[in-house]
């Protein structure tokens, strides 16, 4: 290995969804486990699946895992620049864990170059308190249309002068020519900061790969890190795209979860899905909610009026009021608690056009929009139980009414959420509640089910074992290697 101190790769992917945010989880665990200080990073995000950080700002889901993975506190410098999609043409933009402005896909084109100086700065800051930095690209480099202001990719390792590694993914297909392919279409520049390839998600003998690696190795000139076989307990790991949550069946409490257009924060489902007694149900559009859900789970929404929307438009408003006259149990969290309310008012216009409409009308309470986002990790006590819970709130509103008279949390000294008289159907903003054990057992318990996981004690389980799943299948010290040798600034 070489003796110089290492400083920074970036894993980039060779298409979406190749499964870089594991990858770098990954080797940031197995990075860690060899003793080195390691801190995960990615410039620009997309996602409506944020963690709150120790600094009391937000940043995608994933890297508050590979925080995790790196044993230290999520902070706003390891994803300096969040795009939460609000609308199909615009998102909410997030610059160092606040909010910067909502912009339309056209406008953020515009603003990329001014939001390159505080990537840069959350980069060097990182670089100061470790031995390596592990970046995330997003999307693919081979994306050539978006390289004019990048701050995503290519754009960003040029400004860095960091090194690139292209992950793979065989599962899909055609990773040859994936791989292969980037470097034919990308600028002379770009390519030439490539200097290794991975490939992921093989599943059955790798060895059977061995021609198709050299000719990878053949076709550019690349160092082959190696090919990583199908890791089976991924599915244990937080997911933070919407489309790689899915259906998790065969327990014998069946949980029912709509699956919203801007679904938001749906890592509380998580702890849940692991629960061997549990069956987590994502219910698509066009398909009625379940008549034998145990619980029906409203989940959070980065546009709660238009997800209310969308959800009558299902027509799963209808099948709720059929469960809630069955005596089936309701929990809305954050947006999904908003809309169980009575009424939500939007008077300022922060979802869209000023407006108020009609709730669902199951707890008798009402949510006035505020253009204030609060954010904050909390610490709260479940009433029925006295068991701690912790957790985050992201969210904009205030709910009130009577039934918050019923609340059934203590929050941070405050009375949280609100319940019908019998308890049948609660709301709350508390996001990450059954990551906590003993809560979630209290829970599970009212539904008929019995806990039998410590979930953070799961989480690093499968952490280590990713990280080992990375050292015998990945060549950990090539990549040392390459980070330590930076490449040509802009």
């Amino acid at each position: 290995m070489a003796q110089q101190k290492p400083r920074a790769i970036m894993i980039q992917g060779a298409g979406s969804n190749v499964g870089k945010s594991m990858v770098v989880a990954g080797i940031t665990r197995a990075l860690v486990n060899r003793g080195l200080t390691v801190r995960p990073f990615k410039p620009q995000n997309m996602s409506n699946n944020a963690a709150v950080t120790s600094d009391g700002g937000e940043i995608g889901r994933a890297q508050a895992l590979q925080a995790l993975a790196a044993k230290v506190p999520a902070h706003t410098d390891m994803n300096p620049i969040l795009l939460k999609p609000e609308t199909d043409t615009g998102a909410q933009v997030i610059v160092q864990g606040k909010r910067y402005a909502t912009l339309r896909a056209r406008d953020y084109a515009k603003a990329k170059p001014d939001l390159l100086r505080p990537a840069l700065e959350s980069f060097h800051r990182l670089c100061d308190q470790a031995d390596i930095v592990v970046i995330e690209g997003a999307g693919s480099p081979a994306e050539v249309n978006l390289r004019k202001g990048d701050i995503a990719n290519m754009g960003f390792a040029e400004a860095a002068g960091v090194p690139v590694v292209l992950l793979g993914d065989i599962d899909r297909g055609g990773v040859i020519a994936q791989l292969v392919g980037t470097q034919v279409i990308l600028p002379d520049a770009d390519a030439d900061r490539i200097k290794a390839f991975a490939v992921n998600k093989f599943r059955g003998d790798v060895s059977l790969f061995a021609d198709g690696e050299q000719a990878i190795v053949d076709q550019t000139g690349w160092t082959n890190l190696g090919t990583l076989p199908w890791f089976s307990d991924a599915w244990r790991l937080p997911a933070e795209d919407v489309m790689d949550i899915a259906s998790k069946k065969g327990g014998k409490v069946k949980i029912a979860v709509p699956r919203l257009n801007r679904i938001a924060n749906f890592d509380d489902l998580d702890p849940l899905s692991a629960e061997p007694d549990v069956s987590v149900e994502i219910i698509e559009a066009g398909r009625p909610l379940p008549g034998d859900a145990d619980l029906v789970l409203i989940p959070g929404s980065k546009s709660t009026i238009a997800d209310l929307a969308h959800f009558r438009a299902q027509g799963w408003d209808i099948d709720l009021k059929a469960h809630v006259r069955r005596g089936g149990r309701v929990l809305g969290i954050c947006g999904g608690y908003q809309m169980l309310g009575t009424e939500i008012a939007d008077p300022e216009g922060i979802e869209g056009a000023p407006c108020t409409v009609a709730g669902l009308g199951l707890l008798d309470v009402k949510t006035v929009m505020k253009p204030h986002k609060r954010l904050a990790l909390s610490n709260a006590t479940y009433r029925a139980t006295g068991d701690d819970v912790t957790g985050y709130e992201i969210h904009l509103g205030v709910t009130e009414g009577a039934d918050c008279a019923n609340a059934w949390l203590d929050l941070d000294g405050r009375a949280e959420g609100a319940a019908t008289a019998d308890g049948l159907i609660k709301g709350c903003y508390l996001h990450g509640l059954f990551s906590s054990d003993k809560f979630r057992a209290s829970y599970m318990a009212d539904l008929g089910a019995a806990a039998q996981i410590s979930y953070d004690a799961d989480m690093e389980q499968v952490l280590d074992a990713l990280a080992q799943h990375i050292e015998d299948h990945m060549d950990v010290d090539a990549l040392l290697d390459i980070a330590a040798t930076p490449t040509a600034k802009a």
